[in-house]
């Protein structure tokens, strides 16, 4: 069962856990950014599809809607749910026909049709897209939130520079902003001020201080008879056609007063400007140290994609920066608040979710991307303050590992063996490796030396003694230190004599063998790969930046019974026994979606 704490990995098809665990209005904020391929040919997305082709593999972080039979299930599920939905769902298809668009769109109608109801009634959306479908996906939200709880289309510049052939080169992404209500959580966000900005604004220094500061007006048009009309120290606004008017952020320094006694208090503070000439009107001293910048606009240039080399980055396309989500977050929700991510791939909404005091719901069909977050999180966070949190939907026990053979593809079941002992796979995939599936690096002397390799290869079917050998000469080319087979099955007699023929490899932490077979139900139990410790920044998972959280206090989230089946408890500690994992992608009729991060 899921604790208070609100802060929860579900591992599965998005759509079965919105259903099966996720409560009415429970959400205050939901940020998703939906797997869609924008890099292939525009046109093969037109393509018509007589709908009997098989569902290719789910792959990790990669993007492709296909239109199939379980796109047509998913299709004919929205539009027997009649209404506005069924309505834009009928004139898609005849608009653009059986294709992979369609498909694509099938899949999110069923899912943002879910958002809305998990979603508070002072709750928001962001829906992040690239112009491919952004007019298909807004059509989609018009119907299932309104077009009159439209707030904001948001454009972010993803890219400095971006040539197009013979068109505008494509630069920007696309976030559409929607809530519940027009009753709803917003607060303010600010941006630095453009330099153009500070040097044509604020350009006086005062004397003494040298601070810098723009000369805002006092008056504003047309004439009053109160104390905002009366002359005061021998000027006369009426005069001039005009009236005192105190900024807003002046009444913020000396409070509510009456016009001509706030005037006094300003200039008592130093606050008021008198120009030299005779005449001249006042001004209000507005310090550059005291501006809070500009409120945010639609437009953002001023958070900058990741790049090759940016610490934050942890190695997957399409990763988006921290900063982004956090300024979503702090605008659309408050500490404690639940902040949704659907699609959280390789955990970038969690990060900024936990780093802001809120808690977090995070959802991926992939093993990858949830070990890759468990991992984030710790680098981020640091195992002390602990963070408190649950995987769902994670085997716990080998009759779970076993579902987990039996009911997904082998690749899924390699990224959660791989979790086990904190790698992920390898990045020459098969083929180049010949049958490795994952590596650990690690530095054996001070930093800057030479790293060593675990080299991991994992067998969820029946193994025997080749596969030792295999992986023996494996390790040998490639000049690795150490191999390690992980079973699904136990290793025979034979298997074991084999390993233990290929000796030992030294480090300053004594001996380790050279090939080792951990059986996956050993892991489960607590045994790792027999290796030197490594260090911050010596395994395979890029090390998250390091972040000082916020500590939301506990809140009841859910108010509807959890299913016992998938029952994954995991977060820093080791979780108890909970049943087998749920199957990755549901009996529902969904297209396959092959993720991003």
């Amino acid at each position: 069962m899921p604790t208070g704490t609100g802060n929860i990995l579900y591992y599965g098809d998005n759509l079965d856990v919105l259903r099966r665990y996720v409560a009415d209005e429970s959400v205050e904020l939901v940020y998703l950014d939906p797997p869609f391929n924008s890099t292939r040919d525009y046109n093969v997305l037109y393509a018509e599809k007589d709908g009997t082709a098989a569902a290719a593999q789910i792959q990790a972080f990669e993007d492709t809607w296909e239109w199939n039979t379980g796109a047509m299930a998913a299709f004919d599920e929205v539009v027997a749910g009649g209404g506005r939905l069924s309505e834009i769902m009928q004139g898609f298809r005849k608009a653009i026909g059986d294709t992979d668009m369609l498909a694509y769109l099938s899949m999110m109608a069923s899912r943002l049709a879910e958002l809305r109801r998990v979603l508070k009634p002072t709750g928001s959306l962001y829906l992040h897209c690239d112009p491919t479908a952004s007019h298909y996906l807004k059509l989609l939200l018009d119907a299932v939130f309104g077009a009159n709880l439209f707030r904001s289309e948001v454009i972010w510049k993803r890219s400095s520079a971006h040539g197009g052939s013979q068109k505008w080169g494509p630069v920007h992404d696309t976030l559409l902003f929607y809530t519940k209500t027009d009753t709803y959580t917003w607060n303010t966000i600010y941006q630095p001020l453009p330099q153009e900005t500070v040097d044509a604004w604020y350009n006086n220094f005062e004397e003494g201080t040298g601070r810098r500061f723009h000369r805002a007006d006092l008056t504003a048009a047309g004439v009053r008879s109160g104390s905002s009309g009366k002359a005061w120290r021998g000027i006369d606004p009426t005069a001039k056609g005009r009236h005192w008017a105190i900024p807003g952020f002046a009444r913020d320094i000396i409070g509510d007063k009456d016009t001509q006694d706030a005037l006094d208090a300003l200039d008592a503070g130093g606050r008021i400007h008198r120009p030299k000439r005779t005449g001249g009107m006042p001004r209000l001293k507005r310090y550059l140290d005291e501006s809070k910048g500009i409120p945010a606009v639609d437009v953002i240039t001023d958070v900058s994609p990741l790049n090759n080399v940016d610490s934050e980055r942890l190695g997957y396309p399409t990763q988006k920066p921290v900063a982004l989500l956090e300024r979503i977050i702090r605008a659309s929700s408050n500490e404690g608040d639940v902040v949704l991510d659907p699609f959280c791939g390789c955990g970038t909404t969690i990060q900024a979710a936990q780093k802001l005091g809120r808690r977090w719901l995070g959802i991926d069909i992939t093993h990858l991307a949830v070990g890759l977050i468990k991992h984030r999180l710790l680098d981020a966070f640091g195992a002390k303050p602990k963070i408190d949190y649950e995987v769902i939907g994670e085997p716990t026990d080998l009759a779970g590992a076993r579902q987990l053979a039996a009911d997904n593809d082998r690749h899924q079941f390699e990224h959660w063996a791989l979790g086990l002992v904190g790698a992920r796979s390898s990045a020459h995939g098969r083929g180049a490796d010949r049958g490795i599936d994952g590596v650990l690096t690690y530095q054996e002397g001070s930093a800057g030396s030479d790293h060593k390799r675990v080299l991991i290869s994992v067998k969820s079917g029946k193994v025997s003694s080749p596969h030792v050998r295999d992986l023996r000469g494996t390790v040998e080319r490639e000049k690795a230190a150490i191999g390690a087979l992980l079973t699904l099955e136990e290793p025979t007699r034979d298997m074991r004599a084999e390993a233990a023929s290929a000796g030992f490899h030294e480090s300053a932490w004594g001996k380790h063998p050279r090939l080792q077979i951990l059986a996956i139900a050993d892991l489960l139990d607590g045994k790792a790969i027999d290796m030197p410790p490594i260090r911050p920044g010596g395994t395979t998972f890029k090390r998250a930046p390091r972040e000082r959280p916020k500590a939301p206090e506990p809140l009841d989230l859910f108010a509807v019974p959890m299913a016992a089946e998938p029952g994954a408890a995991y977060g820093t500690e080791p979780a108890e026994p909970a049943g087998p994992a749920p199957k990755a992608r549901g009996k529902r009729g969904q297209a396959r979606a092959r993720r991003k991060p």
